[in-house]
């Protein structure tokens, strides 16, 4: 899987743990290919969590969570369907890593802020002599003049 394991029924996400129990699973029928197979079982699947009252994720990246998912969150409750494969076992891999990897990029600390610089004397000279041959180069395409 990538950068996320099972543990104990539970979702690994960078370095917390989602327990089992805060997963919810729902399935139903897939549309797409599969002919009579389709109409039959329920392969989509849609895997949630509840952002919102997960204690797993504590409050400083449960916060950041819900500011950052607040556009995919529905009553705080985030939810990723999938019905790619034409299995449940695959589709329910799929969720899973899914899943983690949106909470994952959710939960990661900010960049550290940029800290502001000036370009150097030297960085300013090659700017204005490189704007000036430009320059020179236009100039020598002009027409010359009619008398």
């Amino acid at each position: 899987m990538t950068g996320q394991e099972e543990t104990a029924g539970g979702l690994a996400v960078g370095p917390v743990t989602v327990p089992a129990d805060a997963l919810t699973w729902r399935f139903s029928r897939s549309s797409g290919p599969g002919g009579q197979h389709v109409n039959t079982s329920d392969t989509r699947v849609s895997l949630s969590l509840d952002v919102a009252s997960c204690r797993a994720l504590g409050a400083t990246r449960r916060a950041r969570a819900l500011e950052r998912l607040a556009g995919r969150l529905v009553g705080g409750v985030l939810t990723v369907s999938v019905q790619t494969h034409r299995s449940q076992v695959r589709n329910r891999v799929e969720a899973r890593e899914r899943l983690a990897r949106v909470l994952a990029e959710a939960i990661e600390p900010p960049p550290p802020e940029r800290r502001r610089t000036r370009p150097s004397r030297s960085a300013k000279r090659r700017r204005l002599e490189a704007k000036r041959r430009r320059s020179d180069v236009k100039k020598t395409r002009a027409r010359p003049p009619t008398d």
